[in-house]
């Protein structure tokens, strides 16, 4: 269990700034050295404090660490295809918010994601997928139904990338530990969507 003293003594908007300042940095080419002496990696192995909380898709392009340039430590990251809201997630986010008090959460989609695609199929053309695959993208079709087939292939991905990344954010908010926080004051939950041609990260809210 974490001590309250370890926990991180930023606020949230000072979390998403330093995201966004991280990726900036990633985009001009002067990401910090990421070697770290045998001391940082002691104070590590003592405990942890990251200032975020990132769930994001498992796209091999997509690695929190490396596009928002943060070190060991510093962010507290959650990985699943099509950045999905699973029981385990949720106990994963559970613990990040009431173990190591990161205040700020936020959903990482992808321009391109491979699992939105896939729920789209599934929606738009009947596709079946493999039975795990499937059990998967079922998770993501509630927050992609609103968008229409009308679309081309291109703007249709693009939009329902967006509404995926808020249907993960709205199944976080409407949970009964995230509504005690926001009263509180004490959380802060953003979207992102990250342009795998350009490396950038657009923030929602």
């Amino acid at each position: 269990m974490t001590n309250m003293d370890e926990r991180p003594s930023l606020s949230a908007s000072e979390a998403l700034r330093r995201l966004t300042e991280g990726n900036e940095r990633f985009l001009r080419g002067e990401a910090r050295n990421a070697k770290f002496c045998l001391e940082t990696l002691a104070n590590l192995a003592a405990a942890q404090r990251p200032y975020a909380t990132i769930l994001g898709c498992s796209d091999s392009r997509v690695a929190p660490e490396v596009i928002f340039d943060a070190g060991l430590g510093e962010l507290f990251v959650i990985r699943v295809a099509g950045n999905v809201v699973s029981p385990e997630v949720m106990g994963s986010i559970q613990y990040a918010a009431a173990q190591l008090g990161t205040p700020l959460f936020l959903v990482l989609g992808h321009e391109g994601c491979g699992a939105v695609h896939a729920a789209l199929e599934v929606l738009h053309e009947g596709v079946q997928h493999r039975s795990r695959i499937a059990r998967l993208v079922e998770a993501i079709i509630p927050g992609v139904s609103g968008v229409g087939n009308e679309l081309d292939a291109d703007e249709q991905l693009q939009r329902a990338v967006v509404a995926n990344v808020r249907w993960a954010m709205h199944q976080i908010l409407t949970t009964p530990e995230a509504k005690a926080r926001a009263v509180e004051g004490r959380m802060m939950l953003a979207g992102g969507i990250y342009e795998i041609a350009t490396g950038r990260v657009r923030i929602i809210k």
